[in-house]
């Protein structure tokens, strides 16, 4: 990654932290569709919030990013992948990307995620190989196919 991040497993004790990271990174995106609800968007958070599968991102004290990829039956689902908006636009979150499907393809898995449709993340996700299975009038699941060696 472009910047020398410590990096620590989440705990139970972030999930506030996490939740607040999630609105200031996601805000634009959603105030643009019409969709900012702080509660929603928290309750969304907590729902899927897997302390286990969840990476910290820090530039020095500074919280600044985060992401939960959750090992399911058959894939890999990407809860969670949220900068800073600072942060964003520098390579960081295709690094992130780079670095979860080279795992994926270890464990020979797809990535599973939920954007936002018609959305910077949908596009975002798009050039970084992800492609559309189903859009619904709110969110795109979108899935990364490992390729077997």
């Amino acid at each position: 990654m472009s910047i020398p991040f410590v990096r620590r497993s989440a705990e139970l004790a972030d999930l506030e932290a996490l939740i607040e990271l999630r609105l200031v990174a996601m805000r634009p995106s959603l105030e643009k569709a019409g969709r900012f609800n702080p509660t929603r968007a928290r309750q969304r958070f907590i729902y899927e919030f897997s302390p286990e599968h969840t990476i910290l991102l820090f530039d020095q004290e500074l919280l600044v990013g985060c992401f939960a990829l959750i090992p399911r039956e058959n894939d890999l689902y990407l809860a969670h992948l949220y900068l800073r908006p600072d942060y964003q636009g520098q390579g960081i979150g295709c690094d992130i990307l780079n670095e979860l499907k080279a795992r994926a393809t270890d464990l020979q898995q797809d990535i599973i995620l939920t954007a936002l449709s018609n959305s910077d993340a949908e596009r975002f996700y798009a050039r970084n190989g992800f492609t559309v299975y189903e859009r619904g009038e709110i969110d795109v699941e979108m899935v990364w196919r490992h390729q077997s060696t």
